[in-house]
C-alpha cells in the first residue's frame, strides 16, 4: 500500500458504516417477488420512482430532444464536440426555470450563475473546496446524510462538526445548538468556515420554517461564515407545510450578506434522475461562481444528457403537470406506509416532504446504546430481509431511529415489506402490538387487519415471501 497516496487509502469515503453495508445486503441477496421472494427489500436507497412513466410519455412525444433519434440525430455531431464547462446556455436557462417552478415561481434564479457538476456529490466536495482549506469545519444539524462524510471531507480535508439536535423538539434546529457547537468547536480551535444545513431534511423529511432559516442566516451572518443550503428535495414536499427556499427568505434578513449564501441542488430527488449526474452549484457569489465553473471541468454533465434536459425542463406544461402528479404519488405512498406501520404500534417522526420517513424503534433496544441500535438492525437486515439504515450511520444523538425508503418500490413489494415488519413486532415479547399467544392474536386478528388486503399472519408465516421462516427464527417461537 505504500505506492498508493494517503488520501487515496484513508477510510474517509466512509464505505465501512452500516449505512453502507445494508446496500451490500441488498445486492448480496436481492429481492425479486418471483425470482427471490425471500430476498432483502431495499429500503435504504432514497430514489424517486414514482413518475417514470410520465418521464417515458416525454420522451416519446419529443423524440427530438434525443440525438439518439430519427428525428434528432442531425444534431449528433454539433452535440457531440461541445466542451464549454459553462454549460450549454438553454440548460442552465432551463434549470434555473425548473428550480423557479419547485419554489412556486416565489423567486427568481439567473442562469448565469448556474455551474453544473456531476451530482450533489460533485457540487458539495467543489463548495468545500472553493470556501474552506484543510483542517477547517463545517457546522452540520445531526443526524445528517452519511455521504456528506464522503462529499465535503474525504479528498478536501475539511471537518464536519455536528450541532446536536435531539427528538425532544422533533430534532429542530435551534439557535442554542447552533451557538453551543460554534463555542465547542472554537474550544476545540477548530476554525468553522460555514453551516451546512439540508432543506428538506434527509434522513428527517421535515421541513426548515422560514423562521428558523432566518435564525440560520442571523447565526452565519453574525459569525461571518458561509451558509450551504442542500435543496436536492425540494420537490418532494408532499403537503403542508409548503418548502420554503434559503433564497426567498434572505432578502428577509436586515443585513443579510449575500456572498456568504450558496445552494446546492440536482435533478437526483425530485426527478429522479440519480443516474444522470446532474448537480447544481448556485451561489450569490462572483467569486465562488466563476472558481467553481472552472472546478466543474472535474465533474461535467455530458452535453447529450444537458440537451435532453433542456428541452424537458422547458417544458412549461409537462414540469407543472410532473411537480403536481409527483407530490400526489408521494403522499398517497407515504400515507400507505406509515398507516401500515401504526397499525402495528410503530411511531414516526411527523414528516411533509422527502422520500424516507425516520421510524422510532427505541421501545425496541434492549438497552438504549448505539451498539443495541447495531444489533438490532443486524437482526432487521439478516432475519427480516429488510434493508433499511440505522440512525448511528446519520449521526443521530439518540440510538433507536431508523431511516425507511418507501418511494423506490411498487404497492406489491410495500405490502410485503409491511407484513414482514408486522411479523417482527408480533415476535417481539412486551414491546409491540400487545399479544400473549398466537391464539389470542388469532382472536384479535380483525382488529390489527392492515388496510392493505394483507393476508392473515397465520398464511403468512408459511408464505415463502416471509424471511421468518428460516429455522433459525423458528427456533425463537
Amino acid at each position: 500500500m505504500g505506492l498508493i497516496s494517503k488520501i487515496a487509502t484513508n477510510d474517509g469515503h466512509g464505505e465501512n458504516s452500516a449505512y453502507f453495508d445494508g446496500w451490500k445486503a441488498y445486492e448480496n441477496d436481492p429481492f425479486h417477488p418471483t425470482q427471490n421472494p425471500n430476498g432483502v427489500i431495499q429500503m435504504g436507497l432514497a430514489e424517486n420512482q414514482l413518475c417514470f412513466d410520465l418521464i417515458q410519455e416525454w420522451i416519446v412525444n419529443n423524440p427530438k430532444a434525443s440525438i439518439c433519434t430519427y428525428e434528432g440525430v442531425q444534431d449528433f455531431q454539433d452535440t457531440a464536440i461541445f466542451q464549454d464547462y459553462h454549460g450549454l446556455p438553454e440548460f442552465r436557462k432551463a434549470v434555473a426555470r425548473f428550480m423557479e417552478k419547485v419554489r412556486g415561481d416565489r423567486v427568481r434564479f439567473d442562469p448565469e450563475r448556474i455551474v453544473m457538476s456531476g451530482g450533489a456529490t460533485g457540487a458539495h466536495e467543489s463548495l468545500a473546496f472553493c470556501l474552506a482549506d484543510p483542517g477547517d469545519a463545517f457546522l452540520v444539524p445531526t443526524p445528517y446524510y452519511p455521504g456528506f462524510d464522503r462529499d465535503l471531507r474525504w479528498r478536501t480535508g475539511v471537518q464536519l462538526f455536528p450541532v446536536v439536535c435531539e427528538s425532544s423538539n422533533n430534532f429542530k434546529v435551534t439557535k442554542e445548538a447552533l451557538e453551543e457547537a460554534y463555542s465547542k468547536a472554537q474550544e476545540s480551535n477548530i476554525k468553522v468556515k460555514g453551516l451546512l444545513i439540508n432543506n428538506p431534511s434527509n434522513p428527517l423529511g421535515t421541513i426548515l420554517d422560514k423562521e428558523t432559516l432566518k435564525d440560520i442566516l442571523r447565526f452565519i451572518n453574525d459569525k461571518n461564515i458561509h451558509l450551504v443550503c442542500d435543496e436536492i428535495y425540494a420537490a418532494t414536499a408532499f403537503s403542508q407545510p409548503s418548502f420554503i427556499s434559503i433564497s426567498e427568505v434572505k432578502s428577509e434578513v436586515v443585513g443579510c450578506n449575500d456572498d456568504l449564501v450558496h445552494i446546492v441542488y440536482s435533478l437526483s430527488k425530485d426527478l429522479g434522475f440519480p443516474g444522470f449526474r446532474v448537480g447544481i452549484i448556485y451561489s450569490y457569489n462572483d467569486a465562488v461562481v466563476n472558481i467553481a465553473r472552472k472546478m466543474s471541468s472535474f465533474g461535467l454533465v455530458s452535453t447529450q444528457t444537458q440537451r435532453l434536459i433542456a428541452s424537458m425542463l422547458l417544458d412549461t406544461i409537462f414540469v407543472e403537470d410532473f411537480i403536481a402528479k409527483s407530490s400526489m404519488r408521494l403522499l398517497q405512498k407515504h400515507g400507505l406506509f406509515t398507516k401500515g406501520l401504526g397499525q402495528v404500534g410503530i411511531t414516526t417522526l411527523k414528516s411533509n416532504a422527502g422520500l424516507f420517513i425516520w421510524m422510532d424503534l427505541r421501545r425496541f433496544l434492549e438497552n438504549s446504546t448505539f451498539d443495541d441500535e447495531l444489533k438490532l438492525w443486524h437482526i432487521i437486515i439478516d432475519k427480516v430481509k429488510l434493508n433499511v439504515s440505522p440512525g448511528c450511520s446519520f449521526h443521530c444523538s439518540e440510538p433507536g431511529w431508523f431511516r425507511v425508503c418507501f418511494a423506490n418500490m411498487d404497492d406489491a413489494t410495500m405490502k410485503i415489506a409491511l407484513r414482514r415488519i408486522r411479523h417482527f413486532v408480533y415476535l417481539q415479547p412486551n414491546k409491540g402490538v400487545e399479544v400473549a399467544t398466537k391464539k389470542q392474536y388469532c382472536r384479535t386478528r380483525s382488529k390489527l387487519e392492515i388496510s392493505l388486503s394483507f393476508r392473515r399472519l397465520d398464511d403468512f408465516m408459511n408464505s415463502p415471501h416471509s424471511p421468518m421462516s428460516s429455522p433459525m427464527v423458528q427456533a425463537r417461537n
